[in-house]
């Protein structure tokens, strides 16, 4: 008899706000191939000489004021979105957090769930539109598990849902609320988390999905064409990335008459350090030093209902539940 579970991945977090914990983690996850696709000699060289001596203390000091509640706001809004989908699946389907980078691991998890009977996994990256550097990633770490295996349990995995109604629709439902209750500006920015644009050139889909998660948010809300605009973040290094940044794009809305600003992160299911301090500290002192006025950071959708109602409906229908 086949004993199901759910394993939701996302990309991970440093375990301690301090330089220790910070560099263990960007170790990690900057050593992958899937991240960084630098000769392999010269990125050891940049990585260990130079982005994790100096970078590491910079970032440790970002994360200290957002682990308010003795965790990164990451693993707590993710532990607590499974949670609030294992209530929807109920207990005969177990379903635990695992990260790419750091803990709980997806080898640590598997590992738990097999010694208690579970011979079938469903697998969800928590990346709304698929990358190489997110979603092919995590699935890497999979494979990577299994490969030293010759008993491979039957899984599943669910590889994006940008265009998913149902997320498009939580989306929506989030944007209103925040409306409702703060006031609307008089633009929305959508920023996704940005990649280098080689990438996009060598095949992968993820400024697709962007824009296409962009415009049916767009028109689900009734926007028109002044009303909303889309930018990328969260850049590293000197190679061009997709564009246009968010950085630049704040800086210029008030020029432009723009002096409301609502923002929102659609690449993100879980409130982290990129949309915490980027968006919500630094683009908003950004949009101010530059002659804004209101600037609205909206949440992710986090461990909200509408988020679990819609993750919980999609497993369901990936497991023919």
């Amino acid at each position: 008899m086949n004993r199901k579970a759910v394993i939701l991945i996302n990309l991970g977090t440093p375990d301690t706000p301090d330089s220790a914990g910070v560099r263990a983690f960007l170790k990690a996850f900057l050593s992958d191939r899937r991240v960084v696709e630098v000769p392999r000699l010269l990125w050891w060289l940049i990585l260990n000489l130079v982005i994790l001596p100096f970078r590491s203390p910079k970032v440790a000091k970002k994360y200290q004021p957002l682990w308010t509640m003795g965790d990164s706001p990451l693993r707590l809004f993710s532990l607590r979105l499974a949670e609030g989908i294992q209530q929807k699946l109920g207990r005969d389907i177990p379903v635990e957090l695992a990260m790419t980078y750091g803990q709980p691991s997806i080898g640590s998890v598997i590992t738990r769930l097999e010694a208690d009977g579970v011979n079938e996994f469903c697998f969800v990256p928590l990346f709304p539109q698929y990358s190489a550097t997110t979603t092919a990633a995590a699935m890497d770490t999979v494979v990577r598990y299994f490969m030293s295996r010759r008993n491979i349990p039957q899984w599943a995995w669910i590889r994006s849902y940008q265009n998913e109604n149902t997320y498009i629709s939580a989306l929506a439902e989030s944007v209103r609320n925040h409306w409702q209750t703060h006031g609307r500006g008089q633009c929305l920015l959508m920023s996704f988390h940005g990649i280098p644009k080689r990438n996009i050139e060598l095949g992968d889909p993820y400024q697709q999905h962007c824009e296409e998660t962009a415009e049916l948010l767009a028109k689900a809300l009734g926007l028109g064409a002044k009303e909303w605009q889309l930018s990328y973040q969260s850049r590293l290094g000197r190679a061009e990335w997709l564009q246009p940044y968010t950085d630049k794009t704040v800086a210029a809305l008030p020029a432009k008459g723009i002096k409301k600003l609502d923002v929102i992160a659609p690449s993100f299911a879980t409130d982290c350090l990129e949309t915490l301090e980027e968006l919500d500290t630094e683009a908003a002192e950004i949009f101010y030093e530059n002659g804004g006025e209101s600037f609205s950071y909206i949440p992710c959708l986090n461990d909200s209902e509408i988020h679990v109602a819609f993750f919980a409906d999609l497993i369901k229908r990936k497991l023919s539940l």
